[in-house]
């Protein structure tokens, strides 16, 4: 295992939170900015307004007229969980206000590509719709607006990515990331985006007494978070206030059993128990099962998980999800060996010096996987990583030689803005990325094959002026250490309630050393250990999954480790347990 860099949190020197909260919570809290309960209230009345996004008003409009009119409203999704859920949550909650005829379309990632292309438009207009909506995807879109409104289709973009310098010609746009839009949390998925476009709706509707005069219950639109929070965690963006607060009230729905039918479905396909769930279980557990269906097949039948009502059909899809995301993973397994193999033998080569950033390819690559593999091999090395898989050929005249083109998949580290690296290239070599977008961690490109050799030296000398080698040492940032008392249930179960945790709001993990009592492996690639602290008695039971003990001396006697203090509920046994991040010999 490589070795880390241990760093603690710094923590202020007043926390000025309640005596009621377990001092090492306080502790964890205050690292992470809390200042006081106010920013640890979930209620839902603690949500941001709706009425400081920019152009809310007339994405409203648009949606009155559609309703009036009873036009067709036709949705174009992402192919990613995010998309799925923004997809599912907008046809429910807009049925819900009394839309009676709307319809979806989801890209095949394999054909169409990413976002409202022009190709995709050209299948919407088969639907004949009134007003087009995309949602987690449109900001980039100028071409594909431009057919839709060159047909008399009216278009409501809501989006999260990032904008480029021109914006597509839409009715109306709703991205908090717009230049000048004052809505105060930038950290949005796509599935709160819409989300937040029901919530306006809802209201005008409410003040000129639509509900009431067309006989329509109130819409609940707290009864889709379920929904809302399974997106933003698969989504991977920063858990600030806002997004905790959807958050904690889907994940209370799910734990009650209120939830929708596929997302109660694929849990219990997961083996999960409902009591137990946190916010990480929807990411590990529900969107990779959602994510494989855009992966190696068709997000409609994500999607169609997420809108049945009827539990056996969403029990059969779920089964149908579980036996792709197996597939995606044989793939992915597959991918990585080839990718480490790579790497390994550059390393002999570089004497062991890896340079600043990673890309790779290989032309058999599965395109759906690439993203997973990126994240996979940036987790080994800690560099930012570009996988690339062939999308498709292309032949500009005959006497051109085909040159097939190269989707890319980057997954970035801690202080570098991914996006912000493939513009400054797009500038410098304006001719080497053919499309490009996506976020500070994560973003997609396209690029010719024949260019794959000259982009990635480009994409090495372009990250020597974002961040340096030293700034790429590996770190375990850490929330300190625990007395011998600390380590209790009741802490652990404090802590598991004190969530979500997830991005930028990162679950607490400790550090410490401990003698090693016992280690053995067990469900083939997972390390149990029976440590002891060091001058106590206290013994601990601890796990470390997907780490074997073959690199490990038989005599090693004493660990350095950082890990979450956590449950193992086994059958209704609840115990104490260590789940090793990180360990080293010591």
């Amino acid at each position: 295992m490589t070795h880390k860099k241990i760093i603690c949190r710094n923590v202020p020197d007043e926390i000025n939170l309640p005596d009621s909260i377990h001092p090492v919570l306080k502790r964890v809290y205050a690292a992470r900015n809390i200042q006081s309960s106010k920013d640890i209230d979930y209620s839902l009345a603690s949500l941001l307004p709706f009425n400081t996004l920019t152009g809310i008003n007339d994405a409203v409009l648009l949606l009155q007229e559609a309703l009036e009119k009873n036009n067709r409203i036709l949705i174009v999704a992402d192919f990613d969980a995010d998309g799925a859920t923004s997809c599912a949550l907008a046809i429910r909650g807009l049925t819900m206000m009394g839309v009676e005829d709307i319809v979806y379309v989801v890209p095949n990632r394999f054909e169409y590509g990413y976002g409202l292309t022009p190709e995709i438009v050209d299948v919407a207009l088969d639907y004949d719709p009134g007003l087009l909506i995309t949602v987690d995807n449109g900001i980039s879109s100028v071409d594909g607006v431009r057919r839709a409104r060159e047909n008399g289709v009216k278009v409501l973009i809501t989006d999260h990515h990032l904008p480029g310098d021109n914006l597509p010609d839409a009715n109306a746009i709703i991205n908090p990331q717009l230049a000048g839009d004052k809505f105060q949390s930038k950290n949005l998925a796509g599935v709160g985006v819409i989300f937040y476009v029901l919530l306006a709706l809802r209201a005008t509707l409410k003040e000129q007494g639509w509900f009431d005069k067309k006989g329509i219950v109130y819409p609940n639109l707290a009864q889709l978070l379920d929904i809302v929070a399974l997106g933003t965690v698969a989504d991977v963006v920063p858990l600030d206030k806002n997004n905790r607060i959807m958050i904690a009230h889907g994940l209370k729905l799910i734990k009650q059993n209120r939830s929708i039918a596929g997302i109660s479905a694929i849990l219990n396909q997961a083996g999960k128990t409902l009591s137990t769930l946190t916010a990480s279980d929807l990411g590990f557990s529900i969107a990779p099962r959602l994510n494989a269906a855009g992966r190696l097949a068709d997000m409609s039948l994500g999607i169609e998980c997420l809108l049945t009502d009827d539990g056996q059909t969403a029990k059969e899809i779920a089964g149908r999800l579980d036996e792709l995301n197996k597939e995606r993973r044989l793939i992915q397994g597959e991918m990585q060996e080839q990718a480490l193999i790579v790497l390994e033998n550059y390393l002999e080569k570089a004497s062991g010096e890896i340079s600043q950033g990673i890309c790779l390819y290989n032309p058999e690559w599965h395109q759906g996987v690439i993203g997973i593999l990126a994240a996979k091999v940036k987790e080994t090395f800690n560099r930012p990583v570009i996988a690339f898989a062939k999308e498709s050929d292309t032949r500009e005249g005959d006497a051109q030689e085909r040159d097939a083109i190269l989707k890319g998949s980057a997954r970035s580290i801690n202080g570098l803005h991914i996006r912000d690296v493939l513009e400054d290239i797009t500038r410098l070599y304006p001719d080497l990325i053919l499309t490009f977008g996506g976020h500070a961690m994560a973003a997609g490109l396209t690029i010719n094959e024949s260019q794959f050799s000259t982009f990635s030296n480009c994409f090495d000398d372009v990250l020597k002026n974002h961040i340096s080698l030293e700034d790429m040492q590996d770190v375990c940032v850490t929330d300190g250490e625990l007395s011998a008392n600390d380590y209790s249930l009741k802490l652990a179960s404090e802590i598991q309630s004190a969530g979500p945790w997830g991005q930028a709001f990162p679950e607490p993990v400790f550090e410490g050393q401990f003698k090693v009592l016992d280690k053995r492996i067990v469900g083939g690639n997972h390390l149990k250990l029976r440590l002891q602290l060091n001058d106590n008695d206290k013994v601990l039971d601890a796990i470390a999954f997907n780490i074997t003990d073959e690199d490990w001396p038989p005599e090693l006697e004493q660990i350095l480790t950082t890990y979450r203090l956590g449950i193992n509920d086994f059958r209704g046994n609840r115990q104490l347990q260590l789940f090793i991040e990180y360990l080293k010999p010591f």
